[in-house]
């Protein structure tokens, strides 16, 4: 039997086998790593080289990267709106209708205080609504809070994130960007971007699951503690540190970005390759996003008549692994948040697959897949025909 192919990169990475020989070599460190002895000066040395490599990912200083348990934990740290002795920072959290559901949760701010931009019909935000938002909201003398992620998990599309925050500046606010599907696949320099917090997660670029950072672009910029208790992480993050895991996450931050302008040119011919077969294959399917800036690695596809959930257990039965662009909760499958924002029907949107492919994707994998889909397309199809005529 064939070996399975293995096409959901942006639900998590293979760990690289950088990242793990540094976390068996951190396994074997004694210390902990805010203890003054020797044990505990190697394990912090280990802590602040990673924190250098995950800050090199993305042109910050080192003192602004701040460790946490992954993607999720960095959005909510940085969601608050910083209720404390010296008053609020923000009035009201603006989020983008296409975002993570830690953020669209709003983070640590209220409901009331949480408001939804909408995203054109390839997923993009209104910067003309987001615009005038901002003159309303600065006519109130509020202040606001903008999250928008660099570029999105499913349809993979790249957000004008410089002209937001250009925008946001202007009005007196902030900007957070949620970078985790973005780094080690596009250039994510902070600085360029104009965020003044970027999310990143170790798991989408090879390092192990559970680990994280929040990075501040300015050092200035106060964060608001979710775990409190000690004084690890400058104070914004309670808690020893899981110092083989944040070894992993520097070891592949510094992998990823070495091997950056190699493996995305590879991922971009691939998925070019890949999206023409499928076209070739069967000329109704839509691909979302397809006219903007996408991630290297994405397609996020639909045919009318194929069902998502269907569609996957298909593909793995073939032995390829891919995912639905469907949110699944408790069992109940619904049509996706991000193309309900962009306008798709949900007959379309419910059968939306997405195959995102890695630095260690071959042209075999590829050809693999397109087999793959002209069995899985034409028995789905064939099947609803038959029900249809039933």
């Amino acid at each position: 039997m064939d070996e399975r192919v293995y096409l959901d990169w942006n639900a998590t990475a293979p760990m690289r086998p950088e990242a793990r020989a540094a976390m068996t070599a951190a396994l074997d460190i004694l210390g902990n790593p805010s203890s003054v002895h020797a044990e505990g000066r190697a394990a912090r040395r280990v802590v602040e080289e990673a924190r250098e490599r995950v800050a090199l990912l993305v042109w910050a200083e080192p003192p602004n990267v701040i460790f946490t348990s992954g993607g999720t934990e960095a959005n909510v740290l940085a969601l608050a709106p910083g209720d404390g002795p010296h008053g609020k920072r923000f009035d009201r959290l603006l989020v983008s209708a296409i975002e993570h559901p830690s953020v669209l949760a709003g983070g640590r701010f209220p409901a009331a205080m949480v408001e939804k931009l909408p995203v054109s019909g390839e997923g993009l935000v209104d910067l003309a609504a987001l615009g005038q938002r901002l003159r309303d909201l600065a006519a109130q003398g509020l202040r606001p809070l903008v999250s928008v992620m660099v570029a999105n998990n499913e349809t993979g599309a790249v957000q004008p994130l410089s002209a937001i925050a250009d925008a946001v500046h202007e009005a007196g606010g902030l900007v957070h960007g949620d970078g985790v599907q973005a780094a080690g696949k596009i250039p994510c320099n902070i600085n360029t971007l104009g965020v003044d917090f970027l999310t990143l997660s170790g798991h989408k670029i090879g390092a192990p699951k559970g680990v994280g950072a929040l990075v501040k672009r300015e050092r200035r910029l106060d964060l608001v503690s979710l775990i409190t208790g000690g004084g690890q992480e400058r104070g914004a993050r309670a808690g020893t540190e899981n110092v083989a895991a944040i070894a992993g996450f520097g070891a592949a931050a510094m992998a990823a970005r070495q091997n950056f302008e190699a493996d995305t040119a590879r991922m971009r011919q691939l998925r070019d390759r890949l999206e023409a077969g499928l076209r070739s294959a069967t000329p109704t399917i839509v691909i979302f996003a397809e006219n903007v800036d996408r991630l290297p690695n994405t397609t996020l596809l639909a045919l009318p008549g194929m069902k998502a959930e269907t569609a996957v257990i298909a593909f793995d039965l073939e032995g390829v692994a891919v995912s639905s662009g469907a949110a699944c909760s408790s069992g109940k499958v619904a049509p996706s948040h991000v193309l309900a924002a962009m306008g798709a029907g949900p007959d379309l949107a419910r059968g939306a697959v997405r195959v995102s492919l890695g630095a260690s994707t071959t042209e075999n994998d590829v050809e693999r897949f397109l087999r793959a889909w002209i069995n899985v397309s034409g028995a789905l199809l064939n099947n609803r025909s038959k029900d249809i005529a039933a």
